[in-house]
């Protein structure tokens, strides 16, 4: 998951990020309201983690302004501000969820698991694809019940891939899931995590369209 955190203040941004990065999510982290509508633009986000309480544009504008371009991405918010009314107005303008500060980082990981699972359409906390099984929350993935040894970048790639079979995703787009900003990425990464997974999951797990990018085929249930 790569997120887009919103956060002015600095000790707060740190610790969630690192946090959040332990596990196993990419934080690209703005301490400015103004500069959140260009990064929605310029890059692809599996949740908005937003203050309320922001220099430039506040929270609720930001909220406001994101769902009035249409734009669906999960958005939760962070704010040290409790009243009753402001966690209406919050939710109200179009936020998923909300947490209050102090929170426990664990719990803030488990949410924003649950929104990108409920983006996706998926009930299940855990994504089954024939003999092979994903957890999220966990890290563990398992091939006919037997476990896998996976980096978090090959971790990363799978989750994106099993998210959605039969959808595919450009070299490009997986990149964007994988590193943040300011990380230097090698031109053949997503190649050699590609290459690992086949390796570790047999090669038909992952099909390569040419040209365009990888693919996790559906699964097609067998007669009765």
């Amino acid at each position: 998951m790569r997120i887009l955190l919103v956060e002015d203040d600095a000790m707060i941004g740190r610790s969630v990020q690192r946090g959040l990065t332990q596990d196993g999510m990419t934080v690209d982290w703005l301490m400015h309201g103004d500069a959140v509508e260009r990064a929605l633009q310029d890059h692809a986000f599996d949740a908005l983690l937003l203050d309320l309480g922001l220099p430039g544009k506040s929270g609720l504008q930001i909220i406001r302004e994101t769902r009035g371009h249409k734009n669906p991405l999960p958005i939760l918010v962070i704010t040290a501000q409790d009243a009753i009314e402001d966690r209406i107005a919050g939710l109200d303008a179009g936020a998923d969820d909300y947490l209050t500060k102090p929170f426990d980082l664990n719990e803030l990981a488990a949410r924003l698991r649950a929104l990108a699972r409920r983006a996706s359409g998926r009930v299940d906390p855990q994504i089954e694809h024939g003999s092979l099984r994903l957890n999220p929350a966990s890290h563990e993935v398992t091939l006919r019940e037997q476990p896998v040894l996976l980096s978090a970048r090959e971790f990363a790639v799978l989750h994106a891939l099993l998210e959605r079979p039969g959808h595919v995703l450009s070299r490009a787009k997986l990149e964007e899931k994988l590193y943040g900003w300011g990380h230097g990425i090698d031109s053949n990464a997503i190649e050699v995590h590609i290459h690992a997974l086949r390796k570790k999951l047999g090669q038909s797990i992952i099909r390569n369209v040419r040209g365009v990018g990888y693919v996790v085929d559906k699964v097609v249930d067998k007669p009765a």
